[in-house]
């Protein structure tokens, strides 16, 4: 179980699989810009789709989780723009270690966005048309 708090980072760019400890901890620095020993957990998916990474730090060095399916491919979740790693949290997590796709998190809160901002605007063409308001 991973604890609530543990952030977990996924790279959005595909990583040789045939890399361990050292060239992913690179990979986390270069790529993902995030330092490999701050206690996060980092995803790394291979070319193919159908093998996963997962490294952390546990106090006292690296520890790294494979995963290759024998079937399908895993559903990673896409970047927006060009970032280089997304942000889940652990029931995403589980989510796409089970073979199971991501819903569009992005465009979910760019609807509720859109639709805070639209009655925000009928608020304020109410209180515009109407002065005794």
């Amino acid at each position: 179980m991973i604890p609530s708090a543990t952030r977990i980072f996924v790279c959005t760019e595909c990583v040789d699989m045939r890399r361990s400890f050292e060239g992913l901890a690179r990979c986390t620095q270069e790529i993902m810009e995030q330092d490999p020993s701050c206690g996060a957990l980092f995803i790394f998916a291979g070319k193919r789709g159908n093998s996963l990474k997962a490294m952390w730090w546990d106090r006292s060095g690296y520890c790294i989780l494979y995963k290759r399916l024998s079937r399908g491919v895993f559903r990673l979740p896409a970047a927006v723009g060009d970032a280089k790693s997304v942000s889940i949290d652990a029931h995403e997590l589980a989510l796409i270690l089970e073979g199971i796709e991501l819903p569009t998190r992005r465009r979910q809160r760019k609807t509720v966005a859109q639709q805070a901002r639209e009655k925000a605007l009928r608020v304020i063409e109410t209180a515009t048309t109407d002065p005794g308001a």
